[in-house]
């Protein structure tokens, strides 16, 4: 390979690495063309996998700070440059390597941490980030639901002390009681004054002065 090539190579391999969310890395010694395309195919979705020549990885990998992966570039290698969820794409490769004994796993990278193969093996047995999201999306609707109860409750009890303290207040005074029957009040009636007596008739005053 040119200089030139070499160093884009390079280059490139450096890119991937430092847009990657984890590295995974395998011998592939005996995998065939056609069962490498298949696993390229099955991890599309989640990682770029590359047949890569140790010499070259490694120099990218220090010149991305990562000097540490040269320890896992023995023999053939493929990594796995994650793109997506990286339990979800341990999951894959350790399928795969069920499926290609060829396969094996030499370890990995992530969060600054060089991986053991036994290490990069367990992220398989860890649960996806969409099973994550999902029990965390029910915690929070669980909480949710207890605090809207909670506050529903606090509320009906803040509304009763602010009625009894309302009808302790002075000026809350009881109405007058109405009639023991319940019937309106019979209204007043209008008294006539008493006039004076009517005096006799004129003919019998008459009479009386003879």
């Amino acid at each position: 390979m040119p200089n030139a090539e070499k160093i884009a190579k390079v280059a490139e391999l450096k890119e991937w690495i430092q847009g990657a969310e984890a590295l995974l890395l395998t011998e592939y010694r005996g995998l065939s063309v056609h069962d490498a395309t298949e696993l390229r195919r099955a991890l599309s979705e989640l990682a770029r996998f590359a047949i890569v020549k140790n010499t070259l990885m490694a120099r990218a990998a220090a010149d991305a700070g990562v000097a540490e992966l040269e320890a896992l570039l023995d023999g053939p290698t493929a990594v796995a440059f994650v793109e997506g969820d990286v339990v979800s794409t341990a999951k894959k490769v350790v399928d795969a390597a069920k499926k290609f004994p060829a396969l094996v796993i030499k370890g990995g990278y992530l969060d600054g941490k060089v991986l053991s193969a036994a290490e990069a093996q367990s992220l398989a047995t860890l649960e996806s980030r969409e099973a994550m999201l999902s029990k965390v999306a029910g915690m929070l609707k669980a909480e949710l639901t207890r605090a809207a109860s909670m506050l529903e409750a606090i509320q009906g009890r803040f509304l009763g002390v602010l009625e009894a303290y309302k009808e302790k207040l002075p000026g809350a005074e009881a109405e007058p009681p109405g009639p023991a029957d319940g019937s309106e009040p019979a209204a007043e009636q209008d008294v006539q004054p008493q006039g004076e007596p009517e005096g006799e008739p004129e003919g019998e005053s008459e009479g009386k002065e003879e």
